[in-house]
């Protein structure tokens, strides 16, 4: 009888699951649902619409869409992985989730809404052979998409499936195509290359038998950056991006493409008996190919000199041209006493570092460096800072004598050396949120990027001072080169918080909440981001989420009113943010 007949058809099969979800879930079970709502809610419910996907199931883990044609569910699950991959850009490895994708063509039993049969088991043995991030298809999917859609293949040959009786011709999608029109192979987006030669240092290896010592290693390397950086013909990756590598065993090309850099340094550090032996080695991130290696053993006196011998090295195999004089002009003014030299470098560890004992450690060693050489510019200024944490963060036991003393040291800092950048930029946001004298602010922050235009420190800066004079498009434009000077940051979370600050003076409050969501992916416990989050939300009508962020920051900073904010500094202080502060339920 009719009715008893098996209805067939022709279809483009797509199955889907999430790698390692059973970790994820008993890491974070909460976290990892909340983020697979938001990740249907903005990404693959739209794209499934988009190219008239039908979803015919899904499991906890998994989902299985049916499309109209090979070309919709390709294209469907490149722009999917794409998508994965720019939003896991700023979440550590082990809390990101990725999707393995298989696809194919074939013939389906339909019951229902459901389907069965080989055409939908192939698809789910080939999804068993992706990678995290990656797809693979079938040799039918292959025929019918070539020549009407860009993409390369990986010929991985027959496979022999589970349960299907012959073998099936799989290929995997190259996610690393040099025409550009899909993502990279691994889960970060590939940066172009800037278009000057460009470069990261590595940390140094601290090959000496006192692993106290590594302290020094991360010196040595921060004054390489810093030289080098001096170089408006160089584009320098910044110290954060460069020492998230610390301690891992990289591949130099695959570091490389994150960072967009053509030139990657490392090598390694041995200091004892008043002796140092440094090693160094060049590489093209691009080839692999090693372009110098050196050794210099020098007494530990005769350091600094060598590190500009090493930079002059270093710069000279990358641009010939350069001129030698420059190298004069890049070496800033170090303190000559080596012990309060050393207290700074410990004191530069710390700096990275929110905490209350973070904070009060840090100034502990910066007051101890200056009680040596009083007149060591760089300590004075990380003193300074380090007393505007104290009020900014709810730390101070007596704000108004942290406030005069950070305005104090900066103005030390400034006199012994107003043509630092460094300096420049720390005193230009510190006065910014202590002092708010907009004019001398902004043109301390400009002086700090045309003097070292390669500075994270320098072009962050100046975007919170922007914020607070109020030009939040210059503001915006000063976090995005951050950001690109130093893209895999471990205190980006700072620079998007800025953003969504802007954002939200802008009107501009769904860009808002997804700065200050990248934020939250990097650093869930910082509460400033929390003010951005709660007062987006409030001014896009999302009140549910506004007071779920308000909730947050109070967790976080139990103390804070809207007064208190604001009592603080004249951060997080514009009429908009407070106006959704309000909006969102946070106490006056």
């Amino acid at each position: 009888m009719a009715s008893d007949q098996v209805k067939r058809k022709l279809a483009a099969i797509l199955a889907a699951d999430i790698a390692g979800y059973s970790r994820l879930m008993g890491a974070d079970e909460a976290g990892t649902l909340a983020r697979l709502k938001e990740y249907r809610r903005e990404l693959i419910d739209p794209k499934n619409k988009q190219y008239r996907g039908r979803v015919v199931k899904t499991t906890g883990d998994g989902i299985l869409i049916e499309f109209p044609s090979v070309v919709d569910a390709v294209s469907y699950s490149i722009e999917v992985q794409r998508g994965m991959c720019e939003r896991n850009v700023d979440v550590p490895p082990e809390k990101r989730i990725q999707f393995r994708i298989g696809i194919n063509l074939g013939d389906v039993i339909v019951e229902g809404r459901d389907l069965y049969g080989d055409g939908v088991n192939i698809a789910a043995r080939v999804e068993g052979l992706a990678e995290p991030g990656g797809i693979c298809i079938s040799q039918t999917v292959l025929n019918h998409a070539r020549g009407k859609i860009a993409f390369e293949v990986e010929d991985l040959g027959e496979q022999a499936l589970k349960n299907i009786v012959r073998p099936v011709h799989v290929y995997r999608l190259v996610l690393n195509s040099s025409r550009g029109d899909v993502t990279s192979r691994s889960s970060e987006p590939q940066l172009a290359l800037p278009d000057k030669p460009s470069i990261a240092v590595l940390p140094f290896q601290n090959m000496s038998d006192d692993p106290e010592q590594e302290y020094f290693a991360d010196g040595i390397v921060e004054e390489i950056i810093t030289a080098l950086s001096r170089f408006k013909s160089l584009f320098v990756i910044a110290r954060n991006s460069s020492f998230t590598f610390k301690g891992q065993a990289i591949d130099i090309k695959e570091l490389g493409r994150r960072l967009g850099v053509r030139y990657v340094l490392e090598g390694s550090v041995r200091k004892a008996s008043g002796k140092v032996r440094i090693t160094g080695q060049l590489i093209d991130a691009m080839t692999g190919a090693h372009i110098w290696a050196d050794r210099f053993d020098r007494d530990l006196i005769d350091v600094f000199a060598l590190q500009d011998e090493i930079t002059a090295a270093v710069v000279s195999a990358i641009q010939p041209k350069l001129l030698q004089t420059e190298i004069a002009l890049a070496t800033r003014r170090r303190s000559e006493n080596l012990t309060a030299y050393d207290l700074y470098l410990r004191a530069m560890q710390q700096y990275h570092l929110f905490s209350r004992e973070a904070v009060a450690e840090g100034l502990r060693l910066a007051h101890r460096a200056l009680e040596l050489d009083p007149r060591f510019g760089l300590a004075a200024a990380l003193a300074g800072v380090r007393h505007m944490h104290n009020v900014s963060l709810g730390y101070a036991t007596d704000p108004e004598f942290d406030r005069k003393e950070a305005v104090r040291l900066l103005r030390l800092a400034l006199s012994i050396d107003d043509s630092d950048p460094e300096t420049l930029a720390l005193a230009s946001v510190t006065s910014a949120f202590m002092v708010g004298d907009c004019d001398s602010e902004i043109e301390m922050a400009d002086r700090a990027v045309a003097l070292n235009p390669n500075s994270y420190l320098a072009w962050n800066a100046r975007g919170w001072v922007y914020n607070v004079a109020g030009l939040q498009e210059e503001a915006l434009r000063s976090f995005e080169r951050a950001v690109r000077m130093s893209p895999v940051d471990p205190l980006l979370h700072r620079a998007f918080t800025g953003m969504g600050w802007a954002f939200i003076e802008l009107r501009r409050f769904d860009e808002a909440i997804v700065a200050a969501k990248k934020a939250l992916r990097q650093s869930p416990s910082y509460s400033g981001l929390y003010r951005v989050l709660a007062s987006a939300f409030a001014h896009a009508g999302r009140d549910a989420e506004a007071r779920e962020a308000a909730a947050r920051l109070l967790e976080l900073d139990p103390d804070f009113t809207i007064s208190v904010g604001i009592a603080r500094g004249r951060g997080f202080t514009s009429k908009l943010l407070i106006e959704g502060l309000r909006k969102a339920g946070l106490p006056e």
